[in-house]
């Protein structure tokens, strides 16, 4: 645990140091995101986060690799360094659309591209952890892990829509995603517990946390495309890695909600984003536009027109990550029924949170007393 510490406050701190420094790159480049119809900022913000956030990744990583503790799991296979270069990769692609605006079709070709790369180094979805399913073919595989990460890439883009909003969510679910990845470690080898899914998901969250003084409102920088699109590769790239832990021949029949928890988790952690991509979607298909054609009714914009601040919104939005991941994750812990009940309980508890936080009933109780 300590050497995934390690690899967290690493990546927290190269980011945090590294945040001022691309801000002025980003000002010098011209990378500055103007204030626009559908936009909720003022003033117009500079971008390019997510090259500190890199920046902090490879860092945490590479420090990793010089642990003895990881040095053999990131040494027998190129599987941490195929991560570390589709998230290069799709950085750099961001970076050229936080500064130029690219045009849809042109992101989602490089969004192929680096997701098609990093499969083609070996990060693959092959099997599934459940009744022991394995893709038919290498072609099928491929295409598989192209269309999860993909997904994962814009489904984080869409949320990022508020101060805070996206590295706080991803620090949440990814938090989550650590804690069930480090536990299926020690399960799966109680003698070593080094796992190159929960250091890279360590290095992730790290950097979530360290760009966050920097991003929460007011934001003084945006993470970007750059900054979206390399979350999404990296947490969905951690997805691909955990569901190989388990071996399907070892799942009894009592084990098989737990063993769902591989595509629960991930689906779990992204759940807000991808909601709120498919009904944006939805949305703009019935509208007769494109997928990707910008609006300003996202999940975010519709807390903020019922008279939610920028704070509020992102911390009700925080509050349901954390419910839908960890109650997730519990799955891997506690059984079903204790599961349930926990569940539906935190279901509660953020109900009556959100309600209470309206901004009418809030003045209403305010006026009352």
């Amino acid at each position: 645990m300590r050497v995934y510490l390690l690899v967290l406050l690493t990546a927290a701190a190269v980011t945090f140091l590294a945040t001022p420094l691309v801000r002025r790159l980003a000002l010098l480049t011209g990378a500055i995101t103007p204030v626009r119809d559908r936009d909720v900022h003022a003033t117009p913000i500079p971008r390019l986060g997510g090259v500190a956030m890199l920046a902090g990744l490879a860092v945490a990583l590479l420090v990793g690799s010089q642990v003895p503790f990881l040095d053999d799991v990131f040494f027998e296979s190129g599987t941490v360094w195929a991560i570390l270069a589709g998230a290069a990769i799709i950085c750099l692609l961001g970076v050229l659309d936080d500064i130029w605006d690219l045009d849809w079709m042109t992101k989602l070709v490089g969004q192929v591209l680096a997701a098609g790369f990093m499969a083609w180094n070996g990060v693959q979805l092959i099997t599934f952890p459940v009744f022991g399913v394995t893709m038919g073919s290498s072609r099928l595989s491929l295409i598989a892990t192209i269309f999860v990460v993909v997904v994962a890439i814009n489904a984080v883009n869409f949320v990022d829509g508020l101060d805070g909003l996206a590295a706080g969510m991803i620090a949440i679910g990814g938090g989550a995603f650590f804690v069930y990845s480090y536990l299926l470690t020690q399960a799966v080898s109680p003698g070593d517990y080094s796992n190159i899914a929960t250091a890279v998901i360590a290095a992730v969250v790290g950097a979530c946390i360290g760009f966050l003084p920097h991003n929460f409102h007011p934001a003084r920088i945006f993470m970007g495309d750059s900054g979206a699109y390399m979350l999404g590769l990296t947490v969905a790239a951690a997805a691909i890695v955990v569901t190989g832990q388990i071996d399907p021949a070892n799942v009894s029949t009592s084990q098989v909600l737990p063993a769902y928890v591989p595509i629960i988790l991930p689906v779990a952690v992204l759940l807000l984003p991808l909601l709120d991509m498919t009904l944006a979607v939805v949305r703009r298909l019935r509208a007769g536009l494109s997928p990707f054609h910008p609006d300003r009714m996202h999940l975010h914009h519709r807390l903020l027109d019922l008279g939610h601040s920028q704070r509020r919104a992102t911390l009700i939005l925080y509050l349901w990550t954390a419910v839908v991941s960890f109650s997730a994750v519990s799955l891997a812990i506690f059984s079903p029924v204790q599961v349930a009940v926990g569940a539906g309980v935190a279901v509660v508890v953020a109900v009556a949170i959100t309600w209470s936080q309206l901004p009418g009933l809030r003045r209403g109780a305010g006026t009352a007393s």
